[in-house]
């Protein structure tokens, strides 16, 4: 085999990948490698839990009543 699918290109590149971030961090790099493949492949397809509800619009006679007791407040002052 030519290129860098060959067994041994595969072993060495796992063993630079071992010594250049160590035993302990290449499960976790590993993990979020394969969280962050599945996000984007949820994203890609549509599908998966990742979709999130629409809000509600937003209620217009809250933000009146803030202006107006604003406007009362500099009357006052």
């Amino acid at each position: 085999m030519t290129g860098w699918t060959s067994p041994t290109h595969i072993v060495l590149l796992l063993l630079i990948a071992l010594l250049l971030f160590g035993a302990k961090r290449l499960p976790e790099i590993g993990r979020a490698l394969g969280t962050g493949m599945r996000e984007f492949k949820d994203s890609v397809t549509g599908h998966g839990p990742a979709e999130r509800p629409e809000l509600p619009p937003a209620d217009t006679t809250t933000t009146a009543a803030s202006a107006s007791e604003h406007e009362r407040e500099r009357e006052t002052v």
